[in-house]
């Protein structure tokens, strides 16, 4: 099968300069020209090799800092490498900011046209694809209002649908998939199935290693801009695992059993897991714990920070009971940057609706380091949600939907 991208030892570097550089020439002229030279050079990436074939799909994970979006933004030519080759063949569909490209005073119609054309379609194209783009993008009332106005789930599912539908083989995809409610997450799977049996070559960027042991042919793991491991998704997440989880275990303090305000015994590294340098004191599941499947949920998680911590990350997941993960959203991912954080705070997610079938189901929630090193407080399998709905299934998604019986016209024949 043939290559529709190849990387071979690519590396990229920046130039890190003099905190007073000159701007002009006539500073430099008076300064001197000392501070106008790099101080040095950083890599970013460095001896990264791969190939995705077409119709495969390659998960791509690390921490912060590791390099996964250096290596999107030269996969989707932004930026050039300084060492090694990547080859591309095909029409490349890209992913790499929520909502990129789009200008805010233009109407979602407009933007469509406009990101679209820059893909390569003709206008022609374009109008004759529109109404398919706004119908899977769920915004035919608002399509006409500016951007600006938008949700940053309205953004994204415009921004993936547009993506889609102009008939990529290449498509790259920066943590876009933990965005936006369970029903659209699932459309989005489904179409990316759709493409990969079409013969779409995808990149998916995720801190989620469950998405890509379940989504990925491929996995490649990044560390400070170096190729960790290459290979079969789950022995290359489960390395990742491995030492995201024994970097929190090994920062994890002994700590005596404590409740949880629903009465659930805290127990280190069995339900609970993190340095303790931010303490989740509390987390509150409104309405209830106990909703129907067509109700929205509101996290809200009480925490304490016994010292400043800058740029955390919340998490928030869903599982059922035998650990598979269902929903996963995390500020990060939302474009949110927390400032410091210290003493007691709130922070809350509000889910629209689930939409899950009738069941038991657990709500994680976490709090990471800004490079996702490691956790301060994880509590895993804590807070039970149960959904009730009279609508059985082996399913796990249930969105509001119904059957329609059409009566077929009998031909009419002669004897």
């Amino acid at each position: 099968m043939q290559d529709a991208i190849l990387v071979e030892n690519v590396g990229k570097h920046f130039q890190r300069y003099h905190a007073e550089r000159p701007l002009t020439l006539m500073e430099a002229a008076l300064r001197g020209f000392r501070r106008v030279k790099p101080l040095e050079k950083r890599w970013a990436l460095r001896n990264v090799s791969f190939e995705v074939a077409a119709g495969e799909m390659i998960g791509v994970i690390g921490h912060n800092g590791a390099g996964k979006s250096t290596l999107l933004q030269l996969l989707g030519k932004v930026a050039h490498p300084n060492e090694g080759r990547i080859k591309m063949r095909g029409r490349v569909g890209a992913l790499l900011d929520l909502g990129a490209g789009f200008h805010g005073d233009l109407t979602g119609r407009e933007n469509v046209f406009v990101t679209a054309i820059v893909t390569g379609l003709s206008r022609r194209e374009v109008a004759r694809r529109l109404d398919r783009i706004v119908e899977f993008a769920e915004l035919e009332e608002f399509i006409d209002n500016p951007v600006r106005t938008y949700s940053t789930g309205m953004m994204m599912r415009l921004a993936f649908s547009v993506a889609v539908h102009t008939d990529p083989q290449i498509l790259l995809v920066d943590e876009f998939l933990s965005v936006g409610d369970l029903s659209f997450q699932s459309k989005c799977l489904n179409c990316i199935a759709e493409m990969k049996e079409q013969g779409c070559a995808i990149v998916l960027v995720s801190h989620d290693v469950s998405q890509v042991e379940r989504l990925c042919d491929r996995a490649l793991w990044l560390k400070k801009g170096t190729v960790m491991a290459y290979g079969e998704p789950t022995v290359v997440a489960g390395q990742y695992t491995m030492e995201m989880r024994s970097q929190t275990q090994q920062r994890t303090p002994h700590h005596p059993i404590q409740l949880s305000a629903s009465g659930t015994e805290l127990r280190v590294n069995e339900n609970r897991f993190g340095s303790m340098e931010v303490e989740i004191i509390n987390v509150q599941l409104l309405p209830a714990s106990e909703i129907n499947r067509s109700d929205g949920l509101n996290v809200t998680i009480e925490y304490l920070a016994s010292k400043p911590v800058e740029m955390p990350i919340f998490s928030v997941s869903i599982s059922r009971e035998d650990g598979q993960v269902f929903f996963d959203s995390n500020t990060q991912n939302m474009g949110i940057t927390l400032p410091i954080i210290q003493d007691k705070g709130k922070i809350g997610l509000q889910i629209e609706r689930l939409d899950l079938i009738g069941g038991r189901y657990f709500i994680n929630v976490g709090i990471y380091a800004a490079d996702w090193e490691y956790a301060y407080d994880f509590h895993w399998h804590v807070y039970s949600l149960t959904v009730k709905s009279n609508i059985c299934g082996t399913g796990v998604l249930s969105p509001p939907c119904q059957w329609e019986l059409k009566s077929l016209a009998r031909s009419n024949t002669k004897s």
